[in-house]
């Protein structure tokens, strides 16, 4: 008896623990939402490298750390290659500038992408001579064509690499979201290296401020590649020589120890990679089974499997924009709808253009964060909070970022040189409301509901419903001009 009342002690015990710690990661979030004030944040640090460098912004900020968010963006030179990795959280990346080839793995695909006997000894491999003979035809799983305006989704924990086929820069910025069910480390990316030794060419940034956290008397990563070798380096040599049945030499060099090149190398000659060629007209049909299965044509939800996941797509196409207006601009939505596997990774996107002086209508995102990354021009953005308190209200330039919690209120008017962005969510299908404009909540209440909310008289209600005639874009002179209308 006593024994099994030990028993029950214990395991009440260990509930209890149980439901404190599971509320306290429940109100954790809540509590580093509680944002008196957000800043434009540009690159904290960079990491250089031989073919490239990588920047990133500072995951302690107090934005980052409300939205569970981290964001990096590599900057990759024509011959570079970005050494294979994979991290602890899903992430989508978008191609700003350039071109390239992405390979992603997932683990239990069959590599369906090999060469033929008569190309095993063209090209490089004959170069090389004799050393290739007798050895395998080269397998591998598929490669894709990178290109500007390409958003690309990775699961957690799969491996990939890019490589910058081009002959200008690859910039591409890449998206964390660390609050993720996939991620069940910590609050932190982490990226495990499958070659390289990538702390051999980590360097800081001059004159760079302490981040929050630490100045708190807390401790974060602070570069997430400047002390580490890849997972090679961990294990004993002799046990790398059996595992893959190759000499020490060979065995050492997958631990890259003296390696100084850094996370992203140079390729001496060109890559060579099983690429089968697309023509035009393949494009054209993939295009048209894409439109078709939004359609609801062809699709019956089992197209896609594991294996043939469709990991890229293009989000720049003006054709493809979900809201357009020839005077203020266009907003294309990547959501689980036409990108199936963000309903895997609960993610979206949404890339977004404003003309000279033109304005978004005021809105809030009802189930996501948002993060805000400005690819081109300037824009004038301001935030409030739950309390209706400015928490921003400051220019956005080029290649700044800035984190939009959920339900916080937002509009944007573009500068004299209009703008462009694309904006990372936290939901596979992030839905917003809009506060002004033919499709908007005021639109939608009663108007004695706004007359008395308000204290207005019936027919200035009526002018406030009714006066905004464009629907989420709004060009400048239409906005005037229906202002004085109304006046």
């Amino acid at each position: 008896m006593a024994s099994k009342t030990s028993l029950l002690l214990s395991l009440l015990i260990l509930f209890s623990t149980c439901l404190a710690h599971h509320q306290q990661q429940q109100q954790l979030p809540q509590n580093q939402c509680q944002i008196g004030r957000i800043d434009a944040l540009e690159p904290y640090d960079r990491i250089q490298a031989e073919g490239g460098v990588t920047e990133y912004w500072n995951a302690d900020e107090q934005q980052f750390q409300c939205a569970g968010v981290e964001f990096l963006r590599h900057r990759i030179q024509p011959g570079g290659l970005l050494l294979p990795s994979y991290v602890n959280t899903p992430l989508l990346s978008f191609i700003e500038r350039g071109r390239g080839v992405q390979g992603v793995v997932l683990p239990g695909c069959p590599e369906t992408f090999e060469s033929s006997q008569e190309q095993q000894f063209s090209g490089q491999s004959q170069r090389r001579g004799e050393r290739f003979q007798g050895l395998q035809q080269d397998r591998h799983q598929k490669v894709q064509n990178l290109k500007q305006g390409d958003v690309v989704a990775i699961p957690a924990g799969a491996a990939h690499w890019i490589y910058n086929d081009g002959d200008s820069e690859l910039v591409a910025v890449v998206f964390f979201d660390t609050q993720n069910n996939a991620n069940q480390l910590d609050q932190s990316h982490r990226r495990f290296f499958l070659a390289g030794n990538p702390q051999s060419q980590s360097r800081q940034q001059q004159g760079q401020r302490q981040p929050r956290r630490q100045q708190q008397g807390q401790t974060h990563q602070e570069q997430p590649y400047a002390n580490a070798g890849n997972i090679f380096n961990g294990f004993d040599v002799e046990f790398l020589e059996e595992a893959f049945n190759v000499d020490r030499e060979t065995a050492e060099k997958l631990q890259g120890q003296r390696d100084q090149r850094g996370h992203i190398v140079n390729v001496e000659q060109e890559l060579q990679i099983i690429r089968p060629p697309q023509s035009r007209r393949e494009q054209e049909q993939e295009q048209g089974r894409r439109q078709g299965g939004r359609r609801g044509g062809w699709s019956n939800g089992f197209e896609e499997t594991i294996c043939s996941l469709k990991l890229r797509e293009n989000i720049d196409n003006p054709t493809h924009a979900d809201f357009a207006n020839p005077e203020a601009g266009r907003i294309s939505n990547l959501n689980s709808f036409k990108f199936p596997i963000l309903r895997q990774l609960q993610l979206s996107a949404e890339r977004g253009e404003l003309h000279r002086n033109a304005i978004q209508s005021p809105h809030w995102t009802l189930n996501a964060h948002n993060l805000l990354y400005l690819t081109d021009g300037s824009m004038r953005v301001q935030i409030v909070n739950n309390a209706g308190e400015s928490v921003f209200d400051d220019e956005l330039r080029e290649g700044q970022v800035v984190v939009i919690p959920q339900n916080f209120a937002v509009i944007k008017r573009a500068g004299e040189q209009g703008s462009r962005w694309i904006s990372f969510k936290t939901n596979d299908n992030a839905m917003i409301a809009n506060l002004a404009g033919r499709v908007s909540v005021i639109r939608s209440l009663p108007v004695d509901v706004v007359a008395n909310a308000y204290q207005l008289s019936r027919n200035d209600a009526q002018r406030l419903k009714f006066s905004q005639q464009e629907s989420l874009l709004f060009s400048p002179s239409s906005s005037r001009s229906q202002g004085r209308a109304s006046a």
